[in-house]
């Protein structure tokens, strides 16, 4: 799996029996079908819309009915279902994200050291590979607030060089170190602004001011525009806005099936964890009430989005995307409060996207992923998404549309860091630090490969929490073809190569 090479015609064949293979150890997902490609853009207007882009940080789906505005962008447009992130971790999501493509392509697996970071995405030419350059080329006013990368600095500390804006970006408000929400530096269009304790200063309010600001500036321009604001929140320490922050007293994590279970049969690196102590209990409680807390200010300003939209008359021609960069765990599998996994608590993520053409209540079931983000604004604004993105287009499966060869496997890839100075995702043993793996989802199964040789096999259908690993019971040829198909979405390059490579046949 981590190197090896075959033959592309034996890894041809070991590809489609692994496809066989699957469909005896989990229900394959149906095709649908799929409409012609829009001409100018994906709402078929032919008017290049705006696009508002929600980012958050670690927000899982349990966090989603604390959030009024977020259930109302349900009710009014696109679901995504089932929506995967590349990784469970900040910088490597983020980067697929901006760029359209897996780690393996970005060189992004980690937050810190050579293969991770800020510095890893620079090093591997990833910025002039993000959505911002290509969309200000089209035309559009571009503008990126909050957090960018992990280790990211507005300006080096002791001054000596000048703040740093990336180009293709023509309003860049961003923060390094900003999830304590107050005493953070932003880097505003070149300048460094120092923020304080006061009230006013509190990040995600101050995002949501320069948010409508950018809206207001972009109206009067007269310009297409596309904003991502990427908050902070609810990454721990998951501060709240002062009015919010006596709210929801009692709140206690959710106990899903999974909560303080045991799994069956787990890969080494969970054999050790013990159950739940009453302590770690309220304790896990505590973090999530104020995880729940820390996003009714990502809420509200979701509210003051979509009004100042409403004002400016934009709202018919905007399109807002919701979503996160990884899910977050709170005791499943007796994991203690963090991220990583290749579960669905930690990878299948929040994604409502509402605008033009997009039907209200609309539930998107086939498989998404980050890497489709990059693709998905190209197309929107009518931009042709080039050949070397390894995502697709979400533009039509989000307007009601369907697709007839759609991806049936989303691949994760997962480096386990091996230095956590300076990763505010740095994470003890019993809080979810698994080796390197990489790991492929379907519809029905999720098949885990780790670098010291464990395996996970999950039959979804009977196992929806991922609790009885079913490795152990695949036949040797099972495990040969799932590997090599694994193996196929790791070497994947560009959206023609990883089609093929994640789609199945019945």
């Amino acid at each position: 799996m981590f190197g090896s090479r075959r033959p592309r015609v034996l890894a041809a064949l070991c590809a489609a029996l692994a496809i066989a293979l699957l469909a005896s150890c989990a229900r394959v997902v149906s095709a649908a079908t799929e409409g012609d490609a829009p001409a100018a853009d994906a709402s078929g207007s032919g008017k290049k819309p705006n696009i508002v882009y929600v980012l958050t940080d670690d927000l899982a789906w349990n966090l989603v009915e604390y959030m009024p505005h977020v259930r109302q962008m349900r009710k009014e447009g696109a679901t995504f279902t089932n929506f995967f992130a590349t990784d469970s971790l900040c910088c490597p999501s983020r980067t697929s994200l901006l760029t359209g493509q897996y780690p393996h392509n970005t060189g992004v697996f980690t937050n810190t050291g050579d293969d991770g970071g800020y510095g890893a995405f620079m090093k591997n030419r990833n910025e002039e590979k993000t959505f911002g350059p290509a969309l200000q080329r089209a035309g559009y006013r571009t503008g990126f607030m909050g957090k960018y990368l992990n280790g990211y600095q507005p300006a080096d500390k002791n001054g000596t060089s000048k703040p740093y804006v990336p180009s293709g970006w023509d309003e860049w408000d961003v923060a390094g170190d900003g999830y304590q929400e107050y005493e953070y530096d932003l880097n505003e269009n070149g300048k460094v602004v120092p923020y304080g304790k006061a009230p006013q200063d509190y990040l995600t309010d101050v995002l949501s001011k320069k948010a409508t600001s950018f809206i207001g500036s972009s109206a009067a321009a007269k310009k297409p525009f596309m904003l991502e604001v990427a908050t902070f929140a609810p990454h721990g320490p998951a501060t709240p806005a002062p009015r919010d922050k006596d709210t929801f007293p009692g709140l206690k994590a959710p106990r899903t099936d999974a909560y303080d279970k045991a799994t069956r049969d787990a890969p080494k690196w969970q054999r050790s964890l013990s159950p739940l102590t009453a302590k770690e209990k309220e304790k896990t409680d505590r973090k999530f009430a104020k995880r729940v807390r820390s996003v009714q200010a990502v809420d509200a300003m979701i509210g003051q989005l979509e009004k100042t939209l409403e004002e400016k008359g934009l709202a018919d021609d905007t399109y807002l995307v919701f979503g996160s960069d990884n899910g977050f765990h709170m005791g499943e599998h007796r994991l203690r409060p963090g991220k990583q996994t290749a579960y669905d608590t930690d990878v299948k993520v929040p994604m409502m996207v509402t605008g033009p053409g997009v039907p209200a209540g609309e539930k998107v079931s086939q498989l998404a992923e980050n890497v489709d983000i990059n693709p998905t604004f190209l197309d929107l604004a009518g931009v042709e998404p080039p050949s070397t993105v390894d995502g697709h287009s979400l533009g039509d499966l989000m307007h009601g549309r369907t697709e007839d060869e759609w991806r049936q496997a989303v691949l994760v890839e997962h480096h386990h860091a091996t230095s956590k100075t300076g990763d505010p995702d740095a994470a003890p043993k019993d809080s979810g630090d698994p080796p390197t793996y990489a790991a492929m989802r379907t519809e029905n199964s999720l098949y885990v490969e780790y670098a010291d040789g464990e395996r996970e096999f999950y039959a979804l259908g009977s196992d929806p929490d991922q609790l009885t690993n079913r490795a152990a019971s695949l036949s040797a040829a099972q495990r040969a073809a799932l590997h090599h198909t694994l193996t196929a979405l790791q070497r994947c390059k560009g959206a023609e190569s990883c089609q093929a490579a994640s789609r199945t046949q019945s």
